[in-house]
């Protein structure tokens, strides 16, 4: 990758500017720093307004040689958007329109141009182009003041790495870009990344627990924790975390009402699976809330608007009820309130961890002074002070403003009790419900796991009843989530469990104290080479629906559609 320059656009100006050099004009000046590293080259570039501007872009431009056999790596949004490695002749697209009214908000589709041509990729916070088994990489070092969008055009051999810094207003100096173009494997890279970003590494452990979400959904009562608690504890089974999720509270955004399905209250529920030897967790999603929530209806000063002053519906989910809005982060009395929620659920009710879901929501419409990186990373900031030493397991996040932060974070979509979900699939949501998506997210964002937070590739399931996903299915998941994931749950029951599903779970136990060595991947097919117990492994993982040809030693075999398996490396050609 070559450095070829930046340009800056402000008010009604544009400056092109020169690495290492800085530029003038009568109303700011840039500082454009360059500096070698070995390997790779750290590149700096601050902005000093002399009065107050506009800014309307910041372009660093780079040139680099695609091949038709290189992976483009693409990391989304926030935590549920389709984060793979491409091919450089793939097509990306944005949601289909009739979905946009209901759904633009999940994403980047209401402020990203999508092309819509082969080629043509962007990608938040980092990304790699892959050749063989080296990575020409480019990451931003300080996502604080501001998203990066790294935008891949492999016809024209270009890259664009962009400031999510449209219209704002400065008065005061701006560090704008401080970024890592670097190359290497994959260990050493990801490795420079981090160290470079000068972050605490996580000191969470990983972790095995039981969330009651995808076997109860909102439905959920004191009487099914119960039942699952006392399951898990006869058991014996290894287990660190229950968490309650979505459906103890009577409406979404009313976080200490709570439903009569639960007549023991939070803190009794809390105090129950402590007594049982387990953490516990609960759920909340903290910058939104629902049309029918007390907050709606009483404290429409606290919500977000649109141009005409009117609540601004960000999102469509039919389980609330349908229509739920976004908390102005900058309220002070949005924030006195989360602050109260908070410490109740961590220290009157005594929860250990907290889920903090739906985090995207705080970056819609940030103020004219703001990036939606800025009032991210404002807004984590503030959570962890409010939580203290609590566990925070984020999601619905930007990847970037966790770093650091988090303890736990969900780097895939919710997994589906499908392998996929038709409809959203259709649609062309890229943070839709999906297993086979949510794995291929788990795969793509490994390397984040144990350096910046622990990741959660979300749930495992192996349970035979309310669940449409096959055996094989079943087995491909719990396998991935093992070898890749550092926070993994279930909401099974474990009383339903039979000789077969116990088998499983051991399986589970086994492989998820495996190092993985590398990846190979055609985009259906992936080889993972790891080690467990100082023995060499290549689990096959087939997630496509159609049949593929392994070759082994002694001869060939094929995977069925979904199906993995795990070989000692001696068995391959």
């Amino acid at each position: 990758m070559e450095l070829k320059g930046a340009q800056l656009v402000f008010n009604d100006k544009s400056i092109n500017m020169v690495p290492g050099k800085s530029a003038f004009a009568d109303e700011l000046f840039v500082e454009f720093k360059t500096e070698e590293l070995s390997p790779g080259t750290r590149i700096q570039i601050t902005i000093h307004p002399k009065q107050k501007i506009t800014l309307k872009s910041l372009t660093v431009k780079l040139q680099h040689s695609f091949s038709p056999s290189d992976k483009i790596f693409c990391n989304g949004f926030q935590s549920w958007t389709e984060s793979r490695e491409f091919t450089p002749s793939e097509t990306v697209f944005p949601i289909k329109k009739i979905a946009t009214k209901y759904l633009q908000y999940w994403g980047d589709y209401s402020f990203v141009d999508y092309p819509e041509q082969p080629g043509n990729f962007h990608s938040w916070t980092y990304s790699y182009v892959r050749s063989g088994r080296e990575l020409a990489f480019i990451g931003s070092l300080n996502e604080f003041t501001g998203f990066t969008l790294i935008k891949h055009n492999s016809s024209t051999n270009e890259i664009l790495i962009e400031k999510d810094c449209s219209n704002l207003a400065l008065d005061h100096s701006y560090p704008a870009f401080d970024l890592l173009i670097t190359r290497g494997s994959e260990q050493p890279v990801f490795d420079q990344y981090t160290k470079l970003m000068d972050i605490k590494p996580p000191t969470a452990k990983p972790a095995i627990g039981w969330t009651s979400w995808y076997n109860y959904y909102n439905k959920v009562t004191e009487e099914d924790i119960i039942s699952n608690l006392e399951a898990w504890k006869q058991s014996n089974q290894q287990l660190e975390v229950f968490q309650i999720d979505d459906g103890y509270q009577k409406q979404v955004g009313d976080w200490l009402d709570i439903k009569a399905s639960f007549p023991s209250g939070m803190k009794g529920v809390s105090s129950k699976i402590k007594a049982a030897g387990f953490k516990s967790g609960i759920w909340m999603a903290p910058f939104v809330c629902d049309s029918k929530s007390k907050i709606f209806q009483t404290q429409k000063d606290w919500l977000i608007k649109d141009a005409a002053g009117n609540p601004l519906k960000i999102g469509y989910v039919p389980m609330w009820g349908g229509w739920f809005y976004g908390l102005n982060f900058y309220n002070k009395k949005v924030q006195e309130y989360l602050s109260g929620v908070i410490f109740t659920m961590t220290n009157k009710w005594g929860y250990d961890l907290l889920k903090l879901d739906f985090l995207y929501a705080a970056t819609i419409n940030p103020p004219s002074n703001k990036t939606r990186g800025q009032v991210m990373r404002e807004a984590m900031e503030f959570l962890r002070k409010q939580m203290g030493d609590k566990q925070m397991l984020a999601c619905g996040v930007p990847l970037g403003s966790a770093f650091g932060i988090a303890d736990y974070c969900r780097i895939g979509p919710d997994i589906h009790l499908k392998w996929e979900h038709k409809l959203l699939k259709f649609l062309r949501l890229r943070e839709r419900l999906s297993t086979v998506q949510a794995l291929k997210n788990t795969i793509g964002r490994r390397q984040l796991s144990g350096r910046v937070f622990m990741n959660d590739p979300d749930v495992f399931i192996l349970r035979k009843e309310n669940n449409k996903l096959t055996a094989t299915q079943q087995y491909t998941v719990l396998l991935i989530n093992a070898l890749f994931g550092d926070f993994c749950c279930t909401s099974d029951l474990l009383n339903s469990y039979e000789e077969e599903q116990f088998t499983e779970l051991a399986e589970m136990y086994k492989w998820r104290n495996s190092t993985v060595q590398s990846v190979e991947d055609d985009g259906n097919l992936y080889k993972i080479q790891f080690t467990n117990d100082n023995l060499l492994y290549t689990a096959c993982c087939n997630l496509s629906s159609q049949k593929q040809a392994l070759r082994l030693k002694e001869n060939s075999m094929e995977l069925a559609p979904f199906e993995s398996i795990v070989l000692s490396k001696q068995n391959f050609a």
